[in-house]
């Protein structure tokens, strides 16, 4: 295994330096291999660009490798125009694997012939891709069905490229000044948990039965079905659904189906997925979509799924907030938040740099943004400050923006702002709900009371240290006013918490009260605790107006 290893490790950076891209390669130590100069002088000196010579090198050193390019295609927040452009050209296709292999690996997992299975299945796949191929089959009760199908050996092969592909992204992030402003490490593990996950077909099963659930009281859209008792890891069994690719216009045209509708139920479907079930299909290009006769979307496909966790949801809302109030310094805060870089972030270089994209959209309302030019200003501004997404976000944005580019070439009049519209409110009044304030406010409140604790002890130690002749705080007199003011504030929120989670509390009490008890205290609790709010609200504005006016 180690001698397999070392030899795919040298195949793979003899390719690197073939293309110019040694510096991936660092000061490695490789055993058993030519001396690095040795290496180099055999450097292709072909009249490529360098992006095609990465293009180049992902394409000869395998299906792994072409799969990160294909990633890197995509993230907009990470790679440059020019690369993208030219990492879009890798295709994941190679030579299938011939049926009677195939047809063993069928009968291996399913216990069975496939002609006891199948009342017919056909040898020659479908499509081939660099992990399986698909291959249409009937059941003995007639239903046709596709059968997805690991290609033998893939799983080893993928491993150990993922090994070296990860050891060589450590050693690039040390070596490259560049890199290392990128998570590059993170990137490649993350790239390395997609890859894993798109070779259990059980997980992508499970996945096509969530979104079926999800969309369960949609009869607009189409979820095939998968027939569990002839699905394992390794083969993967689903109703075979078709009709029209989603943007073949003349067939819709030609088969008298409605685009611009078309255009907003699918865009609709996407919006449920972010907003409402935060459990979205990571790749709904043309190819992955159908419409059948009567109208209805078919999706396929459901090996790459993305999902937005509670932090991210927040974070989400956060950033929508800040976009629908159009504040640079609120936006430039929000995506610091999301998009955490690896070094210090000068805030106000992004505040001014995001500045100019907010007023390109001064004075629209969010229904008549495109998002498309939006969000690759957006990413621009991402990379000159080496900030990140996280890849549930980078995909979630991918989407927004294939979406868009569906929507258009169903309907040129397309606004996908005026779909989105409805379900960013919605997330912004869930978000800025009394329920949802009073509750960040005793967190809060929690936050500053743990604080409040462990003061004492901060004090005994500057005590101490006053004691022992330590360093000695020399302050001016006009340094104390900000000071001062500074705790006040502090003082005016740390009871703002209190009171907001003294009425949760009251509130959560008087809802798990008897049910006379609730019927009599209901509405005075709640009257009084919203007044007490208001009032208190109130004086905090009153307070803080004081402390503005004085100030100037």
């Amino acid at each position: 295994m180690f001698q397999e290893r070392a030899v795919r490790y040298r195949q793979i950076v003899e390719i690197l330096l073939r293309h110019g891209l040694g510096y991936l390669v660092g000061n490695a130590p490789l055993p058993r291999l030519k001396p690095f100069e040795a290496l180099k002088a055999e450097a292709n000196r072909e009249k490529y660009s360098p992006q095609e010579h990465l293009r180049l090198a992902l394409e000869e050193m395998g299906p792994v490798a072409v799969k990160l390019g294909q990633t890197l295609a995509t993230r907009e927040d990470l790679t440059p125009e020019s690369y993208r452009r030219e990492l879009a050209k890798l295709q994941d296709s190679t030579a299938p694997v011939d049926g009677e292999t195939i047809v063993q690996v069928v009968e291996s997992e399913l216990g069975a012939g496939v002609d006891t299975l199948f009342a017919r299945f056909d040898r020659t796949p479908l499509a081939s891709a660099s992990l399986g191929q698909a291959h249409a089959a009937v059941l003995q009760d007639g239903r046709e069905v596709v059968l997805k199908i690991r290609r033998p050996g893939v799983v080893d092969q993928v491993e150990q490229d993922l090994e070296i592909l990860q050891n060589l992204a450590a050693t690039a992030s040390r070596s490259s000044r560049t890199l290392a402003t990128v998570d590059l490490v993170g990137l490649t593990d993350e790239f390395a948990t997609t890859l894993r996950s798109e070779l259990d077909y059980l997980k992508e099963g499970r996945s096509a039965e969530q979104f079926a659930q999800n969309f369960a009281g949609n009869p607009a859209l189409r979820i095939p079905a998968v027939h569990w008792e002839s699905t394992t890891s390794r083969v993967l069994t689903m109703e075979r659904v078709g009709g029209i690719k989603i943007d073949d216009v003349a067939a819709l045209d030609a088969a008298g189906i409605d685009r611009p509708a078309l255009a907003v139920r699918a865009t609709q479907m996407i919006a449920q997925m972010i907003f409402e079930d935060g459990y979205f299909h990571a790749d709904p290009h043309p190819g992955n979509l159908f419409v059948e006769e009567d109208g209805r979307i078919a999706l396929i496909d459901f090996g790459m799924v993305g999902t937005l966790d509670a932090q991210l949801r927040t974070d989400l809302g956060t950033l929508l907030g800040a976009v629908v109030r159009k504040s640079p310094r609120r936006i430039a805060h929000a995506l610091v938040e999301v998009a955490p870089g690896r070094q210090p972030v000068d805030m106000a270089a992004l505040t001014r740099n995001i500045g100019p994209i907010v007023n390109l959209y001064a004075g629209k309302t969010l229904a008549e943004f495109k998002m498309g030019p939006l969000l690759m200003r957006v990413f621009g501004v991402l990379r000159r400050h080496h900030l990140q997404l996280p890849r549930e976000i980078a995909l979630l944005l991918r989407m927004i923006m294939m979406a868009e580019g569906m929507g258009v070439t169903l309907d040129q009049d397309f606004q996908l702002g005026t779909v989105l519209s409805p379900y960013v409110r919605a997330m912004l009044m869930d978000r800025y709900a009394p329920t949802a304030v009073m509750r960040r406010l005793a967190e809060t409140g929690t936050g500053l009371l743990e604080l409040a604790d462990d003061l004492p002890e901060q004090f005994r130690r500057l005590q101490t240290m006053l004691d022992t002749g330590g360093p000695e705080v020399h302050l001016r007199a006009d340094e104390f006013e900000p000071l001062v003011d500074r705790v006040g504030v502090a003082g005016q929120r740390f009871g703002a918490a209190l009171i907001g989670a003294a009425i949760v509390r009251g509130m959560t009490q008087v809802a798990t009260a008897e049910p006379e008890r609730r019927r009599r205290w209901h509405l005075p609790a709640l009257g009084t605790g919203l007044a007490a709010t208001t009032v208190y609200s109130g004086y905090l504005g009153w307070l803080d107006y004081r402390r503005r006016r004085a100030a100037r």
